[in-house]
């Protein structure tokens, strides 16, 4: 248990573990990973806990601290504070044991959350949607994914390559199981009020889970936005180049324009989300069909040709189309629909060139 002033609650917490480890008939040991200011420390040893203190702070580094000094072949883990009892336990503990999952999670959303236990704000909207975003982004398939209570076996927990130390910890290692291939298990438990100050801070904290699961998702940050910018964009511009009328009104330069740079952005974010997967290898790779054949195809010789190729292509068409201005004897308009679409080829070209270019940096260094 990682604890942070927890003096009102630790001890309650280390008794339900102990009557958890007696119905269970195993040895286990209590660790305190603690942070504290208060008397939490001399309350958990004196209750028979053994407390250690990290030297840095943070409520993943506090778990990955113990993580390290703990000796059992099954680790549980729960915050100090009596919002989880933990002679629920067992029941977590047997999905385990019994091999049917390699880590077993408390559902506070299936099961009961007690009246004050927890802010609406947390309960109706915070966690159903951070839930939501990890079961979309990660296919976790849990219905509480930032519950505190769970269970793993030690080689599952070795398995995990966990790095993060603030509280997207709890995200990280539901994301780090899905992509080892774990099997995760859930059973409903209920959520009770705590004891003492809460430390959780709503916006600031669950923005770090967002940020976190995003940043590791980058088919669902760049990827996907880029085909669907760069689709509607290529449509567009298809539109107004065909004089194809839309509801009855044909489209015009404007339209061209913003068709241009659509195609543009999206190409660019699309690529960003290519580059993100190669330079940072995070959990989940973007997999989406225009990232996975960027980075399957895309080699430097490659990417080089294509880009001068697109560049020759949209710097003849626009000379053809100067050669055709100067033959009006500059009196009549340019064609801007069609130099849009010459600057935009010369302008995805550039880009291809010097994408494969730095592709071929990033994935060398």
């Amino acid at each position: 248990m990682p604890t942070l002033n927890e003096e009102r609650g630790v001890a309650e917490c280390i008794g339900r573990i102990k009557t958890a480890l007696d119905d269970l008939g195993v040895t286990g040991e209590i660790i305190i990973s603690d942070s504290s200011t208060d008397r939490t420390p001399e309350i958990a040893a004196a209750n028979g806990a053994h407390v250690v203190t990290p030297d840095k702070d943070g409520y993943g580094y506090a778990y990955q601290y113990a993580f390290e000094r703990a000796r059992g072949e099954y680790i549980a883990i729960g915050d100090a504070d009596t919002t989880y009892d933990f002679e629920e336990l067992p029941k977590l503990y047997e999905l385990v044991a019994s091999g049917e999952a390699d880590m077993a999670m408390g559902s506070r959303l299936d099961g009961e959350i007690k009246a004050g236990s927890m802010p609406a704000l947390h309960q109706y909207v915070g966690n159903p949607l951070l839930t939501r975003f990890l079961n979309a982004f990660y296919d976790a398939g849990v219905s509480d994914a930032h519950s505190g209570m769970r269970v793993i076996s030690r080689e599952a927990l070795d398995a995990l390559d966990c790095e993060t130390t603030g509280m997207e910890f709890a995200s990280e290692m539901i994301m780090e199981a899905g992509a080892s291939g774990l099997t995760i298990a859930e059973e409903p438990i209920t959520y009770h009020e705590r004891e003492g100050e809460a430390t959780l801070s709503s916006f600031r904290d669950g923005w770090r889970h967002v940020r976190f699961m995003l940043v590791n998702a980058p088919g669902y940050l760049f990827s996907l936005p880029g085909v669907v910018l760069g689709v509607l964009g290529v449509a567009m511009m298809g539109l107004v180049a065909g004089n194809v009328q839309v509801n009855g009104v044909f489209l015009g330069v404007h339209s061209m324009v913003l068709g241009s740079l659509l195609t543009i952005v999206g190409y660019q974010v699309t690529t960003l989300g290519v580059f993100a997967t190669v330079a940072s290898d995070p959990v989940s790779a973007a997999d989406d069909y225009v990232s996975g054949w960027i980075r399957r195809h895309l080699r430097l010789g490659r990417g080089a040709t294509a880009g001068l190729v697109l560049v020759a292509a949209g710097t003849v068409y626009g000379l053809s189309l100067l050669g055709k201005w100067a033959a009006t004897g500059f009196t009549e308009l340019p064609f801007v629909i069609e130099d849009m679409i010459a600057f935009t080829a010369v302008v995805l070209g550039l880009q291809t060139l010097f994408s494969a270019f730095f592709m071929s940096t990033i994935a060398e260094s």
